[in-house]
Formats: C-alpha cells, sequence, structure tokens
C-alpha cells in the first residue's frame, strides 16, 4: 500500500477531514506503525482552535497503539512485527526536567499529534507532530514500547490517560487513613483514578460529579474500596454560593479528605473541595479551570493544604502503568466504552465534547477502516 487515510487538522477548521497521503516512510531512528487504535480527547480540538498545534495541515492524535511494519536502519529491526504503543511526550533529554523525571516541563516539549507545550527551538516536534489519526504513523522508535501480550491495542492506546492519573495520585502522595475525593468522576481522567487509586494509598473514596445515575455506574472500577457518591444534581440550587459541596463532603468525611484529585473544568466545585480537606491535605488540580481560587493564602497556611498542579506524564508513569497491566493486577478493558472507525472521527469528536451519552474512554480503529 503506498497510501493511506488519514484524518486532517487545518488552519481555521472546526472539523477534521478525511484525505488521502502517501504512507510515511521510516527516517534512520524511526519506526512506522500500522495504527489499529487511536485515543481522542475532547481537549485536542480546544488546542487547535488556540493555536496550540503549530504545523498546520496536520494528523493529530497522541495516543497510538499498533504493529510496527518497517524500521529505520539506526531503529532496533527487532521491533518490526511487534505490538507496541507510542509514549506521546518529546522532550530534549537533557534538562534537569528532563533528568528529574519532569519532561512534560522541558522547553522543547511537544506531543506526538498534538500540541506544542514548550518555549524552545521544538526541533523534534517540527520533526515528529505528524500523529496517529491515520492508518500509518512514523514515530521516533526510542518512543515505543512494546505492549504487553495480555494487553490489547485499544487499552494500549489509553496507556497515556491512565499514565495522567498515575502522574496526579503521585503528586497527591495519600496518607493514611486514605480518604480519596475525585472530582468529574465520570469522565476519563475520573474512571482511570478510580482503577488505579487502591495503587496509591487510596482506601475510601468519594466520587463527585453532576449525575446520580452515572455515578452509580462507577461503583464496580472502584473494586472493593469503600465508595461513597456525591451528585451535585441533589445538592441544594444554591450549592455553588453557600458552599454547599463543601458541607456534603464534610458530612461524608467529618475529618476531612486526605486528598482531591479535582478534574473539575471550571466553577465552583474546586474552591469547596479544597474547604473539605483535612489538615495538611492536598489538592491536586489537572481539570483546565480558569475559575479563580478565591481564598485567603492565610487559610492555606493555617490548614498546612497543598495545592498542586499538574498536566500529562512521564515515561515513569506510563512504566509503571504497563507494569500493573502486564500483571494483571490491573484491568482496564472496561474502560474503554466507545469504539469509532475512522470515518466517523468527527461524530466521536463531538460525543467526547457534548458528554450527551455516558462515555468514559473512546478510541479510533483506523486500521478496520
Amino acid at each position: 500500500m503506498t497510501t493511506m487515510l488519514a484524518a486532517r487538522a487545518h488552519r481555521g477548521a472546526t472539523e477534521l477531514s478525511l484525505e488521502r497521503l502517501p504512507v510515511p516512510e521510516p527516517g534512520p531512528e524511526d519506526v512506522v506503525v500500522k495504527v489499529m487504535s487511536a485515543g481522542i480527547a475532547p481537549g485536542m480540538m480546544k488546542l487547535l482552535e488556540r493555536g496550540r498545534f503549530k504545523h498546520l495541515p496536520s494528523t493529530p492524535g497522541h495516543e497510538i497503539a499498533g504493529v510496527v511494519v518497517a524500521a529505520g536502519a539506526q531503529a532496533a529491526g527487532a521491533l518490526v512485527g511487534r505490538r507496541v504503543r507510542v509514549h506521546p511526550m518529546l522532550s530534549c533529554g537533557q534538562c534537569v526536567y528532563c533528568r528529574t523525571d519532569r519532561q512534560q516541563l522541558c522547553a522543547e516539549t511537544g506531543m506526538i499529534g498534538h500540541a506544542a507545550f514548550g518555549t524552545g527551538k521544538m526541533e523534534l516536534y517540527a520533526r515528529y507532530h505528524e500523529g496517529g489519526l491515520a492508518e500509518y504513523a512514523r514515530v521516533p522508535a526510542w518512543l515505543v514500547d512494546v505492549l504487553p501480550d495480555n494487553v490489547n491495542f485499544d487499552v494500549g492506546a489509553k496507556v497515556h490517560d491512565l499514565a495522567n492519573a498515575v502522574r496526579a495520585l503521585k503528586c497527591a502522595a495519600i496518607p493514611e487513613p486514605g480518604r480519596l475525593v475525585i472530582t468529574a468522576a465520570t469522565g476519563t481522567m475520573g474512571t482511570a483514578s478510580i482503577k488505579l487509586a487502591r495503587f496509591y494509598g487510596a482506601r475510601q473514596l468519594v466520587l463527585v460529579a453532576r449525575s446520580r445515575e452515572r455515578l452509580e455506574a462507577l461503583r464496580p472500577l472502584a473494586g472493593d474500596l469503600p465508595v461513597e457518591l456525591l451528585a451535585l444534581e441533589e445538592l441544594e440550587a444554591d450549592w455553588a454560593d453557600n458552599q454547599g459541596l463543601t458541607r456534603r463532603l464534610r458530612e461524608l468525611l467529618p475529618d476531612g479528605a486526605d486528598a482531591v484529585l479535582d478534574y473539575f473544568p471550571g466553577g465552583p466545585g474546586t474552591v469547596q473541595a479544597v474547604r473539605a480537606l483535612a489538615l495538611g491535605g492536598t489538592l491536586v488540580h489537572m481539570g483546565g479551570s480558569t475559575a479563580p481560587l478565591a481564598m485567603p493564602i492565610a487559610e492555606i497556611m493555617q490548614k498546612c493544604w497543598r495545592i498542586v498542579g499538574t498536566r500529562a506524564c512521564t515515561r515513569s508513569d506510563t512504566d509503571a502503568v504497563l507494569e500493573l497491566l502486564g500483571s494483571g493486577r490491573l484491568g482496564a478493558d472496561e474502560l474503554i466504552t466507545h469504539h469509532f472507525p475512522l470515518a466517523e472521527v468527527n461524530r466521536a469528536l463531538q460525543v467526547m465534547l457534548d458528554r450527551s451519552e455516558p462515555i468514559w474512554m473512546a478510541v479510533v480503529h483506523p486500521a478496520h477502516g
């Protein structure tokens, strides 16, 4: 095959266009992956609109799993034929951030098939910005991870999101007795965090989201951890103005939460979750909210609270996920609730954005039509 179908992002466009392109050839340090599963995330289109995709037109898609079909002269030929996932984070590998497991802070940081985040020359991003919403993808061989035999392509594609949850849980450093609140719990990051929480110190969960019905579906994800559900739709109508979320969390956890993983994309929920922390508790925010954190700094000081912002994940986080999956201690198949052919990529993105139906994780299957 000399051509392939790819979803393309163009400057100013609000949808992706399906186009036929030449199948990429590997450079000396590259491999070419036949893409079996590609994850999608709603933030992709928002970043496109904000101009964070620096090379357009381009093929987006930063979550890639498939089979290596070709390798460059300097890449390991043994990779050909292997089932792999691609770590999308590009960074220099030499700076203090790269050397201390914080590659996402590197000045050269960009993501394959995604946005540019760094402030440097971005040479690697210029070379490898094309992503996985296509039948084939060319990627650097050093960012390929061989999938364990028991991990399917769909889960392999979503290792990145699972690792984002690992990063948030590491930042939380949950102490005993392990009381963890997860906000926006019915989304991708919420459900990933529920599955992983037990491995990072959680012993009791309080799950917060808008809908009681959608929250109820989360119970099996927690396994044998005790779970309380808090539906925003059941709070008093003026909860946003009268600390209603804080009061309800304090009713469920009278001594406070040891940690909160906050995925609220906006609104007053974040500051109310902070005030539900126990003494010395930590709130980790990964929701991208632009709402101000309106509270006196002295309150944070007196309660010894930690408020941590974090984004993305590192190779150590994905290594941790792959080890848990490969050992059988973690199963994630049930998190993949939606599957789409490449021809329906725009519908897939819309379903992710409007959340008109319950959706946890979604993948596109380029090699399946």
